[in-house]
């Protein structure tokens, strides 16, 4: 039997994800390659008469999810969700995430609080013994970006983080401004040795609007790869 691709994989992850919908649902829809194959599979059975109806976590997967006829409502019209299901960039053994590479890390991170679960679906590549391989995002409010830059280099290094802290640009050099109008600084530290310390010490910073580090959010990650589908914490 042949190994499935990168896109067969995500896909597989997908499809094994909606499984957990149940007429009825309030759905967060995460943002990026794997969750838009979510959001594409989820339309196909809003069309054969499932009846959900979702938050998107951005302005790319509410596009998305509009032209598939998914109902949707705003976090604050619905602000009790049953399920969140979104990729992630990194996960490692507990279930900790680096999520942000899309740049929709603050409304995922809202979203997901937002649910009684958040179920994570990714390829293989994704799992990691330690974060910190996957540049860490994190959105920073416009005013005093040098300033915040400092602060968060001093925090790294307070918790054995080492590395370059640099301002993401989009294809054509400008800075990269989020759907909520701040800026995203990608943190290249090649190890996080303690990823809750960490966060704790970057949402200190005043200039930090949100870091992309998930930390005991994630119930369950649905992973899949060469050898098939594997579950990592509990879906239920």
């Amino acid at each position: 039997m042949p190994e499935p691709n990168l896109e067969d994989a995500k896909r597989l992850a997908a499809a094994k994800a909606l499984e957990l919908v149940t007429p009825g649902m309030r759905l967060g829809l995460g943002t990026g390659t794997t969750a838009a194959q979510f959001v594409a599979l989820l339309g196909a059975r809003v069309a054969e008469g499932l009846d959900v109806i979702c938050v998107p976590t951005s302005e790319r997967t509410r596009t998305q999810a509009a032209l598939y006829s998914i109902p949707l409502a705003t976090i604050d019209a619905l602000p009790e969700l049953d399920l969140t299901i979104d990729g992630t960039d990194e996960f490692d053994p507990k279930l900790n995430l680096i999520k942000g590479g899309g740049g929709a890390l603050l409304r995922e991170k809202i979203v997901a609080m937002a649910s009684k679960r958040m179920v994570v679906i990714a390829d293989s590549s994704k799992s990691v013994a330690v974060l910190g391989k996957y540049p860490l995002p994190v959105e920073v409010n416009v005013f005093g970006l040098k300033v915040t830059k400092r602060m968060m280099l001093a925090a790294a290094r307070s918790c054995g983080c080492e590395g370059e802290v640099r301002l993401r640009k989009t294809p054509s050099g400008q800075a990269f401004v989020s759907d909520n109008g701040n800026y995203i600084v990608d943190c290249f530290f090649g190890v996080i040795p303690s990823p809750d310390r960490l966060a704790e010490h970057l949402a200190a910073i005043p200039g930090v609007v949100e870091h992309g580090l998930f930390i005991g959010i994630a119930k369950a990650v649905i992973s899949a790869g060469p050898s098939g589908i594997e579950i990592f914490g509990q879906l239920d």
